[in-house]
């Protein structure tokens, strides 16, 4: 099993469009070197932004 993945790869394997991986790694500050991802780095930098960053459901009026 390959660690390093092409954005391509690495977002058929996260279910994601090859664009947001990308520019998650942008923000996450994973390094893309040689056109390669580190796979467990990306998922485990993801993991930890989407702990950190809930998202919380706006609440209706008067409900």
């Amino acid at each position: 099993m390959a660690i390093h993945l092409t954005p391509t790869e690495l977002a058929r394997e996260a279910g994601m469009h090859r664009r947001e991986v990308i520019v998650k790694c942008m923000q996450l500050e994973v390094p893309i070197y040689q056109g390669r991802i580190d796979k467990t780095l990306f998922l485990s930098a993801l993991k930890e932004h989407e702990k950190a960053t809930p998202t919380t459901r706006p609440q209706l009026a008067g409900a």
